[in-house]
């Protein structure tokens, strides 16, 4: 029988904090080590084999799973609220951390997230940085408004920011600070950047080998476009992880809290325990949807019907947009509506 050493690894920016444990409890080291490839190398050199390791999921964590991965039996990360309440203590410090993480991993409590491959990591990344460019631009489009609100110059909003209009309206500006003008240009220059550049990183996500086919199949759906469909499918990674539908309505944040206690139950607002990137790109489909997809616009029409406000029957064809991704994406052919 194979006897596994428990590793529970706090990591930081410049270092992590780490304890090796056995199955029984005993400390076999503590310490901590240079948060680098060099230090990692030096450090699992003096690791007792077989392991297995845990560390809580943060911005570093990624590639330090990468690293580490091919050097343990097996490795996890953790879910970092569900941490935060079994490793809740008065008394907090890295090696205290280290230590509840490498019980946690033994008495098998360890609450472990999923990990997506490095392929869909990589491309998730850029995906991100596009929706950040993309908010860049917003900002920027916005800021040219306030330029010129400033300066009591009347404008058309729906053509302000083409090059066109926008050229004519600075060469009709008279009266106005030098500064102005070269902050105008700076501002719309910078949206144009951001604009061609998030429009770039787009084509090239959705003519990627790894994605092209998932994608046809996502967009089949009526109101799901490339941007909709490629948060999908990079955030949610594996549908199949997913039991029910009411559990990936969850992941996406499409609901609310459930407080029960003594035979009362409240419900909060929309939960905070959810992916924020899939949450906002939903609820901006589900604003646009229905006017695409008669299904959707049905249930749209339906919960206004009953009384909810705008707000609410969005949220409602959210949901219904995350069934029926989650159903193609499950199945692997394209979306049909079946006839009653």
């Amino acid at each position: 029988m194979r006897t596994y050493h428990y590793v529970g690894l706090d990591v930081h920016k410049n270092m992590i904090a780490f304890c090796v444990k056995k199955v029984d409890g005993t400390l076999v080291g503590e310490g901590t080590v240079k948060a680098t490839r060099e230090g990692l190398t030096k450090w699992l050199a003096g690791l007792p084999r077989p392991w297995i390791g845990g560390m809580e999921a943060t911005l570093f964590s990624g590639w330090i799973y990468d690293f580490l991965r091919p050097h343990a039996h097996e490795l996890k990360v953790g879910h970092s609220y569900m941490l935060r309440a079994i490793c809740a203590s008065k008394k907090k410090n890295d090696r205290l951390d280290a230590r509840k993480l490498a019980d946690t991993l033994r008495c098998d409590w360890f609450p472990t997230c999923h990990m997506a491959p490095v392929e869909v990591r990589e491309l998730r990344r850029v995906l991100r940085y596009r929706n950040f460019l993309v908010r860049e631009a917003t900002r920027m489009k916005n800021k040219t408004a306030t330029l010129l609100m400033e300066i009591g110059m009347e404008y058309d909003k729906q053509r302000l920011h083409g090059g066109r209009y926008f050229n004519d309206l600075l060469g009709q500006l008279k009266d106005v600070p030098d500064s102005v003008l070269d902050l105008l240009r700076i501002t719309h220059s910078s949206m144009d950047v951001f604009n061609a550049n998030q429009k770039k990183l787009l084509s090239a996500l959705s003519a990627h080998p790894y994605l092209k086919k998932r994608l046809a199949l996502l967009m089949s759906i009526g109101g799901v476009g490339e941007a909709t469909a490629l948060t999908w499918a990079l955030e949610i990674d594996d549908p199949n992880r997913f039991s029910s539908i009411k559990k990936a309505v969850s992941y996406c944040g499409l609901c609310s809290a459930q407080h029960e206690s003594g035979g009362k139950a409240l419900r909060g607002p929309l939960s905070k325990q959810r992916n924020k990137h899939l949450q906002t790109m939903l609820i901006e489909a589900a604003k646009l949807a229905p006017r695409w997809n008669p299904s959707l616009a049905h249930v749209y029409d339906k919960e206004r019907t009953r009384g909810a406000n705008r707000n609410q029957a969005t949220l409602a064809v959210a949901r219904k947009l995350v069934a029926y991704l989650l159903c193609v994406d499950k199945s692997g052919k394209p979306f049909e509506v079946k006839e009653a």
